[in-house]
């Protein structure tokens, strides 16, 4: 079997490691490591920009190591400042509870919790009881301000203000790194590139205040070619709860990305083997090669029966032959249709557009259609007559396509 550093580096997901000839011998031995990624949960439910740390925990876990989700149900209450212009909103514990048992449920859709195959902690449970002057002289006493001040999670928010309580996050991942260490031997921490400054300041804390050693390593972040950051829409965040992000929309965002970010994705998000990625490369129809990611990707996230629906879907849909049994829909009472329903309100209620204002804009572009009958005034009503076999499709852009029922 392949040595999973070995695997991951041929999918093109490492980005950092601490000690790379160590970690690759100790990845590539009988004993299984037991490892950690943190997740604080910001919302209730996880999204795109989440993936690849779950498909590495997954990926690890086939290999034969020990994952450990560790929930940020005290970081969370502070908040990371990386990659953030702003500081983040302050949540109640009790949100913050809840997000976590929504983390819990979706990750148990890639890792095996089973048996102790894998472990989920909540760094609540040392945080939120800390004395904090005890936490100063345990902890603190090991970190250098100035050498923190150098790390760009920090140096990118100098300018607007960085305020103490975020400088403090750094402290409190190092001290995670340290319980899970003493407590689970876990000598491992993963995790983004942009978390490589937090991450290693939880390796020297482990080397400093309990004399071991213990590694790191940073996963590439899911971007376009252009390096922007994946799992943005005009309807916002492309979340892995069905609720949030239907099924078909899922797909139909995997389906849709560009060209040059095909096979990147399919590399970092699906257990296609690399050889036959590297085939799929050579495929001159790189729609077909689209459609193979979007499946494999909403197959992991919400199972083969929804993969396979959304797949005919988009088939019927753009084979020209109409089939609506499985798009987006969305009802509305007799009473929201009265006389008449506004195309605008439809494409807020539907979500096909977050405004009144940007679905004028579509109506105007020419992007809006009505059974396939492009609507141009942004007055125009859809009459009761049009529901008579019991639904209207509407549509904007090429893509983008929603059934409303009555």
């Amino acid at each position: 079997m392949r040595n999973v550093f070995d695997e991951l580096s041929a999918r093109g997901m490492i980005a950092q490691c601490t000690n790379e000839e160590k970690v690759r011998e100790l990845l590539g031995g009988e004993k299984p490591v037991t490892f950690y990624i943190g997740f604080d949960p910001t919302a209730d439910s996880l999204h795109v920009g989440h993936f690849v740390q779950l498909m590495v925990m997954a990926h690890m876990q086939r290999a034969g190591h020990r994952p450990m989700a560790l929930l940020g149900g005290g970081t969370a209450m502070v908040g990371d400042p990386t990659g953030k212009t702003d500081m983040r909103k302050m949540m109640t514990k009790e949100t913050i509870a809840h997000n976590v048992a929504c983390f819990k449920q979706q990750m148990a859709r890639f890792v095996d919790f089973s048996e102790g195959k894998a472990l989920m902690v909540n760094n609540g449970d040392w945080l939120l009881d800390l004395n904090y002057v005890d936490f100063l002289r345990e902890v603190g006493v090991h970190f250098s301000v100035n050498r923190m001040l150098t790390a760009e999670c920090f140096k990118s928010r100098m300018e607007r203000g960085l305020s103490f309580l975020e400088f403090n996050y750094m402290l409190m991942q190092s001290y995670d790194f340290y319980r899970l260490n003493e407590e689970y031997d876990c000598t491992m921490e993963l995790g983004g590139d942009d978390q490589w400054s937090n991450i290693i300041g939880g390796v020297e804390l482990c080397r400093r205040k309990a004399g071991k050693e213990v590694y790191g390593m940073t996963f590439a972040l899911l971007t376009t070619s252009e390096g922007k950051k994946m799992g943005k829409t005009e309807k916002g965040a492309v979340w892995l709860d069905a609720e949030k992000t239907s099924p078909y929309d899922f797909f139909q965002y995997w389906r849709n990305v560009a060209d040059a970010d095909v096979i990147r994705c399919l590399k970092m998000l699906t257990f296609v083997p690399v050889e036959e990625i590297a085939e799929l490369e050579k495929e001159p129809n790189i729609n077909k090669v689209k459609e193979r990611l979007a499946y494999e990707v909403t197959a992991l996230v919400h199972g083969k029966d929804e993969a396979d629906k959304a797949l005919a879907a988009a088939k019927a849909l753009f084979g020209g032959n109409g089939d609506t049994a499985h798009m987006p829909q969305t009802a509305i009472t007799v009473e929201q249709l009265g006389d008449g329903i506004s195309v605008l309100e439809l494409l807020v209620l539907t979500g096909l557009t977050p405004s009144r204002s940007e679905a004028r804009r579509a109506v105007e572009q020419g992007g809006v259609s009505v059974d396939d009958e492009k609507i141009t005034d942004i007055n125009f009503k859809v009459l009761p007559a049009a529901f008579e076999k019991g639904h209207v499709v509407l549509k904007r852009g090429k893509k983008a396509f929603h059934k409303v029922t009555l």
